[in-house]
């Protein structure tokens, strides 16, 4: 274990997670409007990173009153997902961590809803998928996200939430006929 109270394996799942966050973002969160919730300054986390101090990053390291009870927590699902498919896509990418002996970034210290996008880059943070359309499309070429969903399910799970996101794209909101009616 090191500072951190978390051994090489912890390091490397962790790094695995980092890795596939884009892809198991639309597991994770696996509706339109789960991403009203993902946005930058609000609580729920939207950049690709891991701290032990704060929890402005996707991925946070508790603190805990012993080294025993040290542990990781994924920071970006929500309720609607399905909870068993969650932990299978974070479960294998973090394997897949392991066994590609992926290292694990630094952590970041600092908040980073407070970085502008410069010292974003310095760091190597990367953003979540902004809308289940982008979160699709970064399952569908991820291979170890996708594999962990066996075919079947990760085809008609593609299937439907492109479905899904199509449709949102051509429904017009009470909010937008309440803005743009009467104005144009």
């Amino acid at each position: 274990d090191d500072e951190f109270d978390l051994s090489e394996e912890a390091h490397a799942f962790t790094a695995g997670i980092l890795e596939h966050a884009p892809a198991i973002t639309a597991v994770a969160n696996p509706t339109v409007n789960s991403y009203k919730r993902l946005v930058p300054g609000y609580e729920a986390p939207v950049y690709v990173a891991w701290s032990d101090r704060n929890r402005s990053a996707l991925i946070r390291k508790p603190a805990a009153r012993v080294p025993a009870a040290s542990r990781v927590e994924l920071r970006s699902p929500d309720p609607s997902c399905n909870p068993y498919l969650a932990l299978a896509v974070m479960i294998h990418a973090g394997l897949e961590g392991i066994e590609n002996n992926l290292e694990c970034p630094d952590p970041v210290r600092e908040n980073i809803y407070e970085f502008d996008e410069k010292k974003r880059e310095e760091y190597g943070i990367e953003t979540l998928p902004s809308n289940l359309g982008e979160a699709v499309d970064a399952l569908e070429e991820d291979d170890v996200v996708y594999d962990a969903l066996g075919e079947h399910i990760g085809e008609k799970f593609v299937e439907a939430k492109r479905e899904e996101f199509e449709e949102y794209l051509i429904d017009v909101s009470q909010w937008e006929l309440d803005r743009y009616l009467e104005t144009f």
